[in-house]
């Protein structure tokens, strides 16, 4: 994607905030070299105190999981062996992606510039933090830490529809240009962030940002949301915000669904060939 000033109107929900003086830490960074892939990786030296807010974030929403988390999450997390007894080895999960999907996982400094993380995408590798949020925040976080990461996005990556879907983002992000950069993050919102699945047993979630959100995995399912069925057309063009619960979502059929209708729409718009 070619770098340009852009208009109010193309600017990302996180560019907007961070223009409006909003937590430091939503504006991007931009990686100046390569970070560490796979094997590289190392464990931090976590404190007792973030062992123990990774406990209570896991048991705290492990609970709301049964009948709201869609099958492929929790197949994926028994494929990861979470635990809440300790923060999780990156490089560790990186070999579980490998073999079941051939993605890896790379660890990032926070919230990185769109190029960087769509370029990551494109070469199947998933871009996540080792840090995790203090007590303080414990209910919220605007920025990303390893318990999103972890707990909210990691677990679909064994599932090889949405690995895939997600490959082709990546792809199609890197060739987008103007508001087309726009619609893709607002893509991006609705399904990996926000999105809801119509399993055998009824709606459930898929999101990772419902899925390590405490209010939202409760408000989601809930009656006070309106779900709209997946349309491309219309998700892209949906308004959100980033700083409240969320009033409108949309429910795909399967992840076959969201990478067929995804790999349509991108065609139509000459994001991938």
């Amino acid at each position: 994607m070619k770098e340009q000033r852009k208009d109010n109107q193309e600017l990302s929900a996180y560019e907007k905030a961070a223009e409006q003086g909003i937590d430091p830490r939503c504006i991007p960074q931009r990686l100046d070299g390569p970070v560490p892939e796979h094997d590289e990786i190392k464990y931090p030296d976590y404190p007792k105190s973030d062992q123990e807010t990774w406990k209570y974030l896991y048991e705290r929403q492990v609970k709301f999981l049964p009948d709201r988390a869609c099958n492929e999450y929790m197949e994926g997390t028994n494929d990861l062996k979470l635990s809440p007894d300790k923060i999780p080895y990156l490089k560790d999960l990186s070999h579980v992606f490998y073999k079941s999907t051939g993605w890896k996982v790379a660890r990032v400094p926070g919230l990185i510039h769109e190029q960087n993380f769509f370029e990551l995408l494109r070469r199947k590798v998933f871009p996540s933090t080792d840090y995790i949020r203090g007590k303080e925040e414990l209910d919220y976080t605007p920025a990303p830490d390893l318990f999103h990461d972890i707990f909210g996005h990691m677990p679909l990556l064994t599932n090889k529809a949405f690995a895939s879907f997600y490959q082709k983002f990546g792809e199609a992000a890197l060739n987008a240009e103007g508001k087309n950069r726009t619609k893709l993050e607002t893509m991006h919102w609705f399904t990996v962030e926000f999105g809801l699945i119509n399993n055998p047993e009824g709606r459930r979630i898929y999101g990772a940002g419902i899925l390590s959100s405490h209010k939202e995995v409760q408000h989601s399912l809930s009656d006070q949301v309106e779900v709209k069925p997946f349309d491309p057309e219309k998700i892209v063009n949906q308004q959100y915000d980033v700083w409240h619960l969320q009033p409108i979502l949309f429910a795909i059929d399967s992840f076959e669904q969201l990478e067929s209708g995804f790999d349509k729409w991108c065609k139509k718009n000459s994001l991938l060939n």
